[in-house]
């Protein structure tokens, strides 16, 4: 059911002002979108899975990252969704609230694709540069441009 030639984000996958209340609301406003794209099939289903799958671990990272992820019978095509909340998200992350968070949406039997966006994601957001470009990114769409060139994914 994969597309491999849609992009892993688009403009419409990116929220430059989130706000919200806890880890399960911004994971609702960023999977939202992705929803209406279809590439996820059932909201719902997807936000438990990505719920199921932060209780195992708090996926925040150094830099005021979160990283939501999940591997789910909710997902069409490996997706990836950004939001930048300059008020934080706890992700219990070691410096604090995340101001950047990544959703990232795998179709179930997609584990390659899962470790790849993550593995490619990580190479990218262990420098600041690349953190700094997309928080002082002037919209969506240079958020998405930014995020399809240097997270390249095999």
């Amino acid at each position: 059911m994969s597309d491999p030639h849609l992009p892993l984000i688009t403009a419409e996958f990116v929220l430059t002002d989130l706000s919200a209340a806890d880890r399960d609301d911004a994971a609702r406003q960023l999977a939202t979108p992705l929803h209406k794209a279809d590439r996820v099939t059932d909201l719902d289903g997807f936000l438990s899975d990505v719920r199921a799958r932060e209780a195992q671990t708090p996926t925040g990272m150094p830099g005021r990252v979160g990283l939501p992820h999940a591997r789910s019978a909710h997902v069409r095509t490996p997706s990836l969704a950004v939001g930048i909340a300059p008020g934080g998200v706890d992700y219990q992350g070691p410096d604090g609230t995340a101001r950047l968070i990544f959703l990232i949406a795998a179709p179930e039997a997609g584990n390659a694709d899962h470790m790849k966006i993550l593995a490619a994601l990580a190479r990218r957001l262990i420098h600041a540069e690349f953190r700094d470009s997309l928080v002082d990114a002037p919209d969506a769409r240079t958020v998405a441009d930014i995020v399809n060139r240097e997270v390249a994914v095999p």
